[in-house]
């Protein structure tokens, strides 16, 4: 059966839609972490101090003066 219809692609174009679909795939990806960059989280230990302060367990300015120490201004 011959395959010579104008519609189809041919023998190799197989290869050609693998590697159009990785690209696509790729550009999609690098989209992604673009649009999407990680965003840098707080220290661990101001973290810690900032859930505290939030809870109640801590007035501001104990938070202040803590924060002030945890900064190294206080050395």
């Amino acid at each position: 059966m011959m395959y010579n219809s104008p519609h189809m692609l041919g023998m190799g174009s197989g290869w050609v839609m693998i590697l159009l679909s990785l690209g696509v795939l790729a550009i999609a990806l690098v989209g992604l972490v673009v649009w999407n960059p990680p965003r840098p989280g707080r220290l661990g230990a101001e973290q810690v101090l900032a859930d505290r302060f939030a809870r109640g367990e801590i007035d501001a300015e104990e938070y202040q003066q803590r924060l002030y120490t945890l900064r190294g201004a206080g050395h």
